[in-house]
């Protein structure tokens, strides 16, 4: 039956009638903020307080700084936004954020992600929900001890030879070095001998078909952020759709290298201290049940599914904070000089040697560390999603269960409230006293309570390790190559600069 006599005329009826409702039905869900009593920023069809992740230029992390600057500046305590239609709570004071985080963690037990089921490699930490989550996390907390580390640094340390040479090979060519590309090298040698117990030679074998792999992993097209941030804010349409963010030649690359890695251990009885054998012993001996966990042992999936998480997360994260630690040392050659002073003397009482403990005793790394994270943190956004109904302290708000949860990590970190002059690189910001003064989630580079990254360790421990190796023995300067302003890339999962850090290398000393 037809409304009009023309099958045209119909059509465009029908596609008028359906803008409508979609338009009413947009304007209906961006009134869910007004309704609760949560202050917010006025969103605009289709896509709320973001912008089109298929023509914007903004890396999404800045774009949710923005978000948090324009609240802090309205005085606002917390406030909501709109991803497309879907509300998000936004936490701006620190003691709502560690209440989200920790105090109240009960209310925020999971992150807002999703993953399709039917992928092989969906059962690692960020992904997994409630119960699940609790199990896996409480058996593998144990690998990722300070004693634990202590161990695997003799197997880590052996990927520091390679380190020196390629520096020193680039150096030599007297042309600007792509830093970022060298030291995600490094580290993805580090993954390939600590997790896989393999030689991955990225540092060696500019076409390793490792490294090759972990470029492919970050390297996401503005279609696949789209399905991304669609997937996040329709997770039950997305399932129905069978849609998925993941792609198949990564689970099976993964996938195959830890059948053959357990294959062969197994096989041959051979054992070696790093992190895919604990895994191993976790997937043979199921670790003693207790109140934390189910004392289930891992299964082969549950196994390639921490590995590849780790594989991406050990080398994309630390190589992008020695990237910008370099840059802002480049940047400032004094703050450069005074670590490098310290590192030798603090390498002199230890035979010249860089150990665990050596490591450790060098305060000044540290500080330069947390200030390199302040001002670049890998991880810009965090997110949760409530559990179940929450009443925000001090508000007359609620927080219903399944709304998801935005921390702007980036807005905390450059707030004039906790950082004054925030665009400076200054490591005195974190000495003792300042630290003790300032609000401790005022610097979440790793997020914090129950759900923090496991990795933290690893990741700081390989990072200072690279570090202390390069600027003991090179003098580094910035590279006019090097775009200024930095920009970020848009379409990135992690920070990362647009054009890439390009840096000058002098040898300084011969070892």
């Amino acid at each position: 039956m037809f409304i009009t006599k023309s099958i045209t005329g119909d059509c465009i009826s029908l596609v008028i009638t359906f803008l409508v409702i979609l338009i009413g039905y947009f304007k209906w869900s961006y009134q869910y903020w007004h309704k609760r009593n949560v202050p917010y920023l006025q969103p605009q069809i289709p896509f709320g307080n973001i912008k089109n992740p298929l023509r914007s230029k903004e890396f999404s992390g800045v774009t949710i700084k923005k978000i948090y600057d324009e609240m802090k500046t309205r005085g606002w305590k917390h406030g909501g936004l709109y991803v497309f239609n879907k509300p998000n709570y936004f936490p701006i004071d620190l003691d709502l954020v560690k209440n989200v985080m920790t105090k109240d963690f009960q209310h925020f037990v999971d992150r807002n992600t999703f993953a399709n089921e039917k992928e092989p490699l969906h059962e690692h930490l960020l992904n997994l929900k409630g119960a699940k989550w609790r199990n896996l996390r409480a058996k593998l907390t144990p690998t990722f001890t300070s004693g634990k580390m202590k161990m695997m640094f003799s197997v880590m340390a052996e990927c520091q030879e390679g380190l020196q040479k390629r520096l020193e090979k680039e150096s030599l060519k007297n042309q600007p070095i792509d830093i970022k590309e060298v030291l995600a090298c490094f580290t993805t040698n580090i993954i390939g001998t600590c997790a896989f117990g393999l030689e991955f030679k990225a540092l060696e074998d500019e076409d390793s078909a490792f490294r090759e792999f972990g470029r492919q992993l970050f390297t996401v097209s503005k279609l696949q952020m789209f399905k991304i941030m669609f997937i996040r804010t329709f997770p039950k349409l997305a399932t129905s759709l069978n849609i998925s963010a993941g792609r198949k030649e990564t689970s099976k690359f993964i996938m195959n290298i830890v059948e053959d890695t357990v294959g062969y251990r197994e096989k041959n009885n051979y054992t070696r201290n790093d992190f895919m054998q604990l895994l191993i012993n976790l997937k043979n001996k199921a670790p003693p049940e207790s109140g934390a966990h189910d004392g289930k042992p891992l299964t082969m999936n549950e196994i390639a599914s921490q590995a590849i998480v780790f594989f991406a997360a050990g080398f994309e994260t630390s190589s992008t904070l020695m990237t910008f630690a370099l840059y802002e040392l480049s940047k400032n050659p004094n703050i450069q000089e005074k670590l490098r002073s310290e590192i030798n003397e603090v390498l002199a009482k230890h035979q010249n040697n860089i150990t665990y403990d050596s490591i450790q005793d060098i305060k000044y790394l540290t500080q330069v560390i947390d200030e390199t994270f302040r001002m670049h943190p890998p991880v810009p956004t965090l997110n949760r999603k409530c559990t179940k109904d929450y009443k925000v302290e001090n508000q007359d708000a609620v927080i219903e269960e399944g709304t998801p949860v935005l921390i702007s990590v980036l807005g905390i970190h450059y707030d004039k409230d906790y950082y004054p002059n925030p665009e400076k690189f200054d490591p005195e910001r974190f000495s003792d006293e300042n630290r003790k003064s300032r609000h401790h989630y005022a610097h979440l580079p790793f997020g914090d309570g129950p759900r923090n990254c496991i990795g933290m360790r690893f990741g700081l421990l390989q990072s200072k390790m690279g570090l202390v190796s390069l600027i003991r023995n090179f003098k580094f300067s910035l590279n006019e190559k090097t775009k200024q302003p930095l920009i970020y890339k848009p379409n990135s999962l992690v920070l990362s600069v647009e054009g890439e850090v390009w840096l000058n290398a002098e040898r300084i000393n011969t070892m």
